[in-house]
């Protein structure tokens, strides 16, 4: 099942989301459901609050971002926690399923230990480099409710905001499914 994108703007994107309760729903079909909306909307990451669930669940897969020296990793994070970010600090240019037409750069450290859960309920503990530490780190944001734009300062930040208020009015092209705020 593809389900529409939440915009920015929604409640959903800024709210601290809760652990997914083991036994609670398929999860399979929620992971497969998830991997195949991202695809869809041509992204390498998908957190559950993106699809309007506040879960603690992201699914990535960054094989879609290297080249033929860059394995990548394609995998579904459940109530996952990030132990220790380490390494130096990077700048890379992210941008979101969310929040479309926006890309800025972001600075965040090289490397990561997470541990998570994965469809079967096993528990793993990882460390993740380089591009997929990125996109772990871009996702796990969105279950704490922080989006990748509350990096921005300044100017930058400024001249982002009459495009970030018409994304959460609609006023946006998209070739995929949204969903936007309701209006009061």
């Amino acid at each position: 099942m593809i389900y529409p994108i939440v915009a920015y703007g929604d409640p959903v994107l800024r709210k601290e989301a809760k652990d997914f309760p083991e036994g609670s729903e398929d999860l399979t079909e929620l992971v497969e459901s998830m991997f195949e909306t991202m695809y869809k909307a041509n992204g390498v990451g998908l957190a559950a609050p993106q699809i309007g669930k506040s879960h603690r669940i992201f699914v990535i897969d960054s094989t879609q971002m290297g080249d033929e020296n860059f394995e990548g990793v394609k995998r579904a994070f459940i109530n996952p926690e990030i132990l220790d970010e380490y390494g130096n600090d990077w700048i890379f240019e992210e941008g979101c399923l969310s929040i479309p037409d926006i890309r800025a750069d972001v600075e965040r450290p090289e490397k990561l230990t997470i541990r998570y859960f994965d469809e079967q309920w096993n528990q793993h503990e990882e460390e993740f480099d380089d591009v997929t530490a990125r996109v772990i780190q871009h996702e796990y944001d969105h279950l704490d409710g922080v989006l990748f734009t509350d990096y921005l300062k300044g100017l930058k930040k400024q001249m982002l905001r009459s495009k970030l208020v018409n994304i959460s009015k609609g006023i946006v092209k998209v070739d995929y499914r949204m969903r936007f705020p309701n209006k009061k």
